[in-house]
């Protein structure tokens, strides 16, 4: 019996081992059934591949390609996982293609995703059109701009004519969003100090913060956030927003929009500013720790750290890591003290809504590949 416990170990030391290895085969016309923990939409296997890399939790995916014929389920983007990282099952299915995250292969951060899809339509997400002669110039444009993560160009034999050669500038966050703040005793929590905050530029700057001042109305979008500073460069980052307010009492940070004016109100507990664009926001707020706050959610795994100074080294070091938890000795339950929580969110584009449409080109940004200017 004793013999058989140690040969199960080994065993399952094993599988650990081989669910971690890397492996960037694409399996075509093989389904992984079942697992689901997200869906999302992508244009194809290698950006589904990347979003299952990203995702804090998936270990495998399922895409379903244009050529599915069963439903109308195209392009979707079945991110999956197991306590093994390995499919419980593997079944021939025409239109899939199947593989696995790249986690284990220590990815960049923020892949370079040069494809460009014919007939295919980045469906939403829009905020500014032009006119341009072909898509790489639409491309070019996309590239160029801050705001922009992915584009779709109609090209000269579309219809109606009068959209000919538009091209649709489109936003989706490339900087990381925490999934839910909480005040909670014996916590402590930060970011990565690799983790870009904020646009690509030498010319530092700081936007402008008014402390206990609301800005009422103009709502557009709202997210958790941590600090002030964190909701300002999201802010900095959207296109569309002009101005926000961040409520302390409950980690709230209000993106919003009006380009003809803006009213200031006096009001304990926020703090509202302006953000910055074109420019490198000053980001030693996130080497700031947050002394009893939990950023819930979106963890890769834990490690037992001796401090929270370690367990914020073991993020920054880990390219998959963009901020973290650390449990201290006064929490509450013994149970989780020196666990350091590491965790990321997706921060590469993509793509709200995703259709096939004739005579229209689309694809991303090229800030993340090499050689582009």
């Amino acid at each position: 019996m004793r013999a058989c416990l140690i040969l199960l170990g080994v065993l399952s030391m094993c599988s650990m081992c081989f669910s971690q290895e890397c492996n960037t085969e694409f399996l075509e016309n093989e389904d992984f059934p079942g697992t689901d923990i997200q869906v999302l939409l992508s244009p194809d296997a290698a950006h589904c591949q990347h979003l299952c890399t990203q995702h804090s939790a998936c270990k495998f995916f399922t895409f379903v390609r244009s050529d599915w014929t069963r439903d109308k389920r195209h392009f979707y983007c079945y991110l999956k996982s197991t306590p093994t990282g390995q499919p419980n099952r593997r079944t021939p299915l025409l239109g899939v293609t199947s593989g696995f995250s790249l986690k284990p292969c220590s990815p960049a951060p923020q892949p370079c995703l040069s494809k460009v899809y014919q007939n295919i339509d980045f469906l939403g997400a829009d905020y500014q059109t032009f006119f341009t002669a072909d898509y790489e110039g639409c491309q070019r444009a996309c590239t160029q701009d801050p705001s922009c993560q992915f584009f779709t160009f109609v090209n000269n034999v579309f219809t109606p004519e009068n959209i000919r050669f538009k091209c649709h500038l489109k936003f989706s966050w490339s900087i990381p969003r925490t999934p839910n703040v909480e005040a909670t005793a014996g916590l402590v929590s930060g970011f990565s100090h690799k983790t870009q905050m904020s646009q690509m530029s030498d010319t530092a700057c700081q936007g402008k913060l008014f402390p206990n001042t609301a800005t009422p109305g103009n709502f557009i979008q709202s997210l958790p956030t941590a600090t002030a500073e964190h909701c300002m460069s999201l802010c900095s980052a959207h296109p569309s927003c002009t101005f926000f307010a961040f409520q302390s009492d409950n980690f709230t940070c209000n993106l919003k929009n009006n380009q003809n004016e803006m009213v200031l109100r006096a009001k304990a507990g926020v703090t509202s500013g302006i953000p910055e664009r074109f420019c490198q926001l000053d980001t030693d707020w996130a080497k700031v720790p947050l002394e009893g706050i939990d950023l819930r959610g979106s963890d890769i795994r834990y490690v037992l750290m001796d401090d929270a100074e370690t367990c914020q080294r073991t993020c920054t070091e880990d390219a998959n890591c963009q901020f973290y938890t650390y449990v201290k000795s006064d929490f509450h339950n013994s149970e989780y003290w020196r666990r350091c929580y590491l965790k990321r969110t997706i921060t590469m584009p993509s793509p709200p809504n995703i259709a096939k449409l004739s005579n229209v080109v689309s694809g991303f940004t090229l800030r993340n590949c090499q050689g582009v200017v």
